[in-house]
């Protein structure tokens, strides 16, 4: 290649002499990045979504292809935060794709010091039965007056950002119909 060929394809040369009084357009343009294309091109569907982080709530569109995430990014239709994402959010697909997440069920016995895996189905009802247990052991019909009190202190919730409000109302029916009083939802963890 020339030198004279090499200058006019350099694209500050292009700019300089080309019709685009700002430099920009096809003279700003090399063949790479004339080559690229957005990351959403591939992908095979679109879901709207809410960023899991924090109690704002932005919206996220998750793109997917071949079943597997393949791009989140801000949503330009959410009302909250249109299009925008913190660097948290903006990151947030490291969240659903990393080898580092767990995808199984983890349990440690008491004093055990290695996990073990459990099936989905044995945890919940292990998670139950504590439940269960711990109002049984901790419940309280009366005072020691004799006023009705028909709550327990032995089981709380602490909810996440990831709860929305329908969420919220329904955990705060369910834990209040148990009898508990501890029912907090904190939206940074």
């Amino acid at each position: 290649m020339g030198v004279r060929t090499w200058i006019e394809g350099w694209p500050v040369y292009r700019q300089l002499t080309g019709t685009d009084p700002l430099g920009r357009g096809a003279a700003a343009k090399s063949a790479r990045s004339d080559a690229l294309t957005p990351r959403t091109d591939s992908a095979e569907s679109m879901a709207r979504s809410v960023c899991p982080y924090c109690a704002v709530g932005c919206g996220q569109r998750v793109y997917v292809a071949d079943g597997r995430v393949t791009q989140i990014e801000g949503d330009p239709d959410s009302p909250i935060s249109r299009g925008r994402l913190c660097p948290k959010g903006a990151a947030s697909k490291t969240l659903v794709t990393s080898e580092l997440r767990q995808q199984r069920v983890l349990y440690r016995r008491p004093y055990g010091t290695d996990w073990e895996e459990l099936d989905l189905s044995t945890a919940m009802e292990m998670i139950a039965d504590r439940v269960l247990a711990a109002r049984e052991a901790t419940w309280e019909d009366v005072d020691d007056e004799g006023r009705p009190l028909h709550r327990t202190l032995g089981i709380a919730s602490l909810g996440g950002a990831t709860l929305d409000n329908e969420e919220n109302y329904l955990i705060k029916k369910l834990f209040t119909a148990m009898g508990a009083l501890q029912i907090e939802n904190q939206a940074r963890i």
